[in-house]
């Protein structure tokens, strides 16, 4: 299986060159602010790629998904949008899920501590791909401040679930991919720090 990984790219998908694979998987924040126009452009963008199989989860500029989780999955043609939930694609098991501790006001943002250990408890066993929009702690996490911001009730359900690709965005500076007991983290963010999508996708084989 070949994995085609971005995230956050706000908007400036057509300014993306996408490599082909079999599955393209966007770790959230698609858009600028989450409007019904820019859903409906991101959709677009994606019925014009040749991926067999595509995946989306929300990211905290997403906010239809949120306020208005119907309409904004209608909108959602192209590709499986997973929302603490699983698909299971040519034998590979796929979780996905948008929260992330909470950052500004945004979309999808719950308290550190139970709150977001419960959103991870619904990761269940067997998982191959799990895709959160936030990063873990201490993996491809780190800010331009230098602060290590990622969930570490995210981190303590990795040692349950034991996926073998973890893929997430939402810190931009931190891009990059890291391998660690037997797990390919994927940090996909396609904007850099000033918004600029010149970070490229980042392509996994499973």
């Amino acid at each position: 299986m070949r994995i085609v990984c971005l995230s956050d790219t706000h908007g400036l998908h057509d300014r993306i060159e996408v490599p082909d694979g079999d599955l393209l998987i966007h770790a959230g924040d698609a858009t600028g602010m989450g409007t019904v126009a820019q859903i409906a452009a991101f959709d677009q963008w994606l019925l014009r790629l040749p991926h067999r199989h595509k995946v989306v989860i929300a990211g905290n500029h997403d906010w239809l998904f949120q306020r208005d989780p119907g309409l904004a999955r209608s909108l959602l043609r192209s590709a499986t949008y997973l929302q603490d939930t699983a698909v299971e694609i040519e034998g590979f098991r796929i979780h996905g899920s948008p929260w992330q501790p909470w950052f500004w006001d945004w979309a999808f943002n719950l308290e550190r501590g139970p709150q977001l250990a419960a959103k991870w408890a619904l990761i269940p066993d067997g998982i191959d791909v799990l895709v959160t929009h936030g990063p873990p702690a201490g993996i491809l996490d780190r800010t331009a401040r230098g602060e290590a911001v990622g969930c570490a009730d995210l981190r303590t359900a990795l040692l349950r679930v034991r996926p073998r690709l973890h893929v997430f965005g939402h810190i931009h500076e931190a891009y990059g991919r890291h391998v660690a007991d037997g797990c390919t983290f994927v940090n996909a963010a396609n904007c850099d720090l000033q918004y600029e999508p010149v970070q490229p996708p980042i392509v996994v084989e499973l």
